[in-house]
């Protein structure tokens, strides 16, 4: 087969954030508003720092309005509810994110549910996933619409396709094969979701078109699962110990990534692929809801 085609996120990311930076100045200078993004970071969990603080530097980036409230671990929920509903009840915010991981005394369910509906700008409440079941608008989970406007920016054909998701949790799986299966641009795939229950694991991702994998085991995919053209999307983000790098670690996804790509006709790269989707998406949603989009 001939090199796969690499689906970097950086290309489709930057298209994404030229128009958020567009809608930013259009609602400052029109509607003298500038969209505000309140993030609230619990502990002190390096990974969630590091995200928390790639978000913030965005957010400056974009010109929005943006606050990180970085508060203890021993935060009580009450004390996370009662902040939560100040945010939601601002008009000068118009996104809310509560980073997860949360300490194991906080309720996440309740966290979640407390947020505005409209400022769910990771699109995890309750009403904006029964919106995305349904076809109705609202603000979409980040990593996996990231994913859909890569398959798009790319002429990824997914309609009338076979779409496998490895993975069914609600951060990637079930949105992403909702979203696979939309009617719509991008969409109109035949969608199976497949996970650790399958007998069988590899029969189900060999039938697939695209194949899409957020599975959190490193390098779980190998080339018996994949059939010969597909589209490989890897979602994984696993730290492996590698004592020559730099840092002690590198970073590897759940596929395979040498092996499979001489099988495949595009595949994302880990790093550098659907990663910088999520931040990418998360602008975007809180855009639209400072367009009153999601009112």
């Amino acid at each position: 087969m001939n090199e796969p085609i690499l689906l970097k996120g950086k290309p489709v990311a930057d298209a994404i954030l030229d128009g958020v930076r567009q809608e930013i100045e259009k609602l400052k200078a029109e509607k003298g508003i500038i969209p505000g993004l309140s993030v609230v970071l619990l502990g002190d969990d390096p990974a969630s720092a590091t995200y928390v603080a790639s978000k913030e530097r965005k957010s400056k980036e974009l010109g929005l309005n943006s606050q990180t409230h970085r508060l203890p671990a021993e935060t009580s929920q009450e004390e996370l509810l009662e902040l939560i509903n100040n945010l939601s009840n601002s008009p000068a915010v118009h996104g809310i994110l509560v980073q997860a991981p949360l300490p194991g005394h906080i309720d996440y369910n309740a966290i979640t549910l407390a947020i505005d509906p409209r400022k769910d700008v990771d699109g995890f409440h309750p009403v904006n996933v029964g919106r995305l079941v349904i076809g109705l608008p609202g603000p979409l989970p980040c990593t996996p619409a990231g994913i859909v406007e890569m398959l798009k920016f790319y002429s990824i054909a997914t309609q009338g396709k076979r779409a496998v998701v490895v993975g069914r949790s609600m951060l990637v799986g079930k949105p992403l094969s909702n979203l696979l299966a939309q009617k719509r641009e991008g969409g109109n795939a035949i969608v199976t979701i497949a996970h650790s229950a399958a007998e069988d694991l590899g029969a189900i991702t060999r039938e697939a078109d695209i194949l899409a994998v957020a599975i959190g085991r490193p390098k779980f995919l190998g080339p018996d699962m994949v059939k010969d053209g597909a589209v490989v999307i890897d979602v994984g983000i696993n730290r492996v110990d590698d004592p020559e790098a730099k840092k002690g670690y590198r970073v590897v996804g759940d596929v395979d990534f040498d092996a499979v790509a001489p099988k495949s006709m595009a595949i994302t790269p880990v790093p550098g692929g659907v990663g910088v989707m999520t931040i990418a998406m998360l602008m975007q949603n809180t855009i639209a809801s400072a367009r009153g989009d999601f009112s």
